[in-house]
């Protein structure tokens, strides 16, 4: 079996040691879109910023791959809050692409929660959402009248969570006792038992929890903040980017230039320097060392304190025992499917599909790892970007393509981690295989008549993820959103090693708009009173 060809998409310049043009003002670890939107925001500052991305094309997750004709998005499935301009997450893209990143609506049902033979759709907009649900389920009008003000409640109560990210210690502590005091009790139970204190209609709570593989973690698990702040997310709808996710880095990447500073693919850091105790800048795969006053990474707290920070580092201690208080979040396998024909002419819809055999997710979730041949897949999510993106049809005339998630254990692949991609050998390709093929059914279940029209489909898989994007067990969501994740306060953009921080998805939540909120925080960490006026642009517009 000959290996797969490369993507062709390549957005970043890449590295060469002679095309370093420092001083720079900081060095970002990793082009995720955490650290594409600190080095953004600082260098709206005047700060000269270079990102250092190991990968052949920036982005993280937000990057786009072409294969055999085909062009699909890794992790920009959909993106809420963004189809007016006074919200958060679209104030942050309009500021760090110079408003050149445009979005497409999703269909007002933009996600459809299959329970069993039953489905319910999430609708765009509070009311439409309500009454849609209302219908749904007669006799629970004021467990979702209720269920919405709780959203409320959670939006107003994070403001104090946030501030609290960014103000030095002896601020912080008063602040959180403040928050913990104002906050409502249900803030960071687990999202099953708030849900139950609502309802005891488990279809309900089903359909109400059925974007869990948003977070990776069944509701019983999760902290009731990521549910809401997700749920939230999409309370006005989907949107999706035109042109395709890559477009994201492709925007932001001229105006990290605009200041002098660069983003760099095949950039591959080792190590962070430490000098005199503090974090003085990067030595790269090549040997050469790059020097800032501030290093910021983006790389995910286990690569960071377990990986790039020195033995010798101080407090390297107190971030080993810090890490062994989270866990990394769930790993997945994604089935990437081309059709020779139009999305229009599929008929493929704006809509996300979520399928579950039944309401229970932790049993199905549990069967199914203790078992999983014999067991129906607990989770699977079908996403048409070919169908979202209005371009797509003229930057791929005749052809269309689909997304499968699903679960896929890191221990399922495990044997071969230490093989190359791509050269994995016929016992793995036959073990994606048997999977697509279920991935495959799911498909073609919910849309029958597009049997025989698949012209190409690949499996990836936790190795994929790994090699692509550094997560050492292709976990996609960095860590696992559960209420003890909430209560860490060393969770934040200063460590304790002067000169060092962090950005992305690790600082506050998981997802894009999650990320770029970590990015933003740690820019005004690293800026003190110079980011003020940014925070308050961003946060109160």
């Amino acid at each position: 079996m000959s290996s797969p060809k490369p993507s062709t998409i390549r957005v970043g310049r890449r590295y060469r040691a002679n095309r370093l043009d420092g001083p720079y003002n900081a060095i970002v670890i990793g082009s995720g879109i955490g650290g594409l939107t600190t080095a953004a925001c600082m260098s709206k500052l005047g700060r000269k910023v270079v990102v250092f991305e190991q990968h052949y094309t920036a982005g993280g997750f937000t990057h786009s791959y072409d294969r055999n004709g085909y062009e699909w998005d890794v992790g920009v499935h959909y993106i809420g809050d963004v189809g007016a301009d006074h919200t958060l997450t679209k104030r942050l893209f309009d500021h760090i692409t110079d408003g050149q990143l445009k979005w497409a609506p999703m269909a007002s049902h933009f996600d459809r929660i299959f329970i069993g033979d039953r489905h319910v759709d999430l609708v765009a907009r509070p009311d439409n959402f309500k009454a849609e649900l209302k219908m749904a389920f007669p006799g629970e009008e004021q467990a979702i009248d209720t269920y919405l003000d709780y959203l409320k409640r959670v939006a107003k109560a994070m403001p104090g969570l946030v501030i609290g990210k960014v103000l030095p210690d002896l601020a912080a502590g008063p602040l959180r006792k403040l928050v913990s005091r104002t906050a409502p009790s249900f803030l960071n139970r687990p999202t099953r038992e708030v849900l139950e204190g609502l309802t005891s209609n488990q279809e309900l709570i089903a359909v109400l929890t059925g974007q869990w593989g948003d977070n990776g973690l069944p509701p019983a698990e999760s902290s009731f903040i990521i549910h809401a702040l997700i749920a939230r997310h999409y309370l006005y709808g989907g949107y999706y980017p035109i042109g395709g996710a890559s477009e994201m880095a492709k925007t932001i990447i001229p105006v990290i230039q605009q200041s002098g500073g660069e983003v760099f693919t095949y950039a591959d850091v080792t190590e962070i320097l430490i000098e005199k105790g503090r974090a003085v800048g990067v030595r790269m795969a090549d040997g050469e060392e790059v020097r800032a006053p501030l290093v910021i990474s983006n790389a995910g707290v286990f690569n960071t304190f377990d990986k790039l920070l020195p033995d010798s580092a101080p407090h390297r201690d107190y971030y080993q025992q810090k890490l062994t208080t989270v866990e990394r979040s769930m790993a997945s396998n994604c089935l990437y499917i081309g059709l020779q024909d139009t999305a229009e002419n599929l008929k493929l819809p704006k809509t996300n599909y979520w399928i579950y055999p039944g309401a229970n997710y932790e049993k199905q979730v549990s069967d199914f790892l203790a078992a999983p041949d014999e067991t129906d897949i607990p989770l699977t999510y079908i996403s048409f970007p070919s169908a979202k993106d209005p371009s797509f049809a003229e930057r791929y005339p005749g052809r269309a393509t689909i997304e499968i998630v699903a679960p896929g254990p890191y221990d399922w692949y495990e044997d071969w981690a230490d093989k190359t991609w791509g050269k994995r050998g016929d016992d793995y390709e036959a073990k994606k295989e048997a999977y697509a093929q279920r991935l495959l059914a799911k498909l073609y279940e919910k849309l029958p008549h597009l049997e025989g029209k698949v012209d190409y489909y690949e499996l990836s898989t936790p190795l994929s993820t790994d090699y692509f994007c550094r997560y050492s067990k292709g976990e996609i969501y960095g860590l696992n959103h559960t209420p003890s994740r909430f209560e860490q306060d060393w969770l934040k953009p200063k460590t304790r090693i002067p000169g060092l921080y962090l950005t992305g998805q690790d600082v506050m939540t998981c997802g894009v708009a999650g990320a770029m909120i970590g990015g933003l925080l740690a820019t005004v960490a690293v800026s003190g009173l110079k980011g003020l006026p940014l925070a308050k642009k961003m946060f109160l517009g």
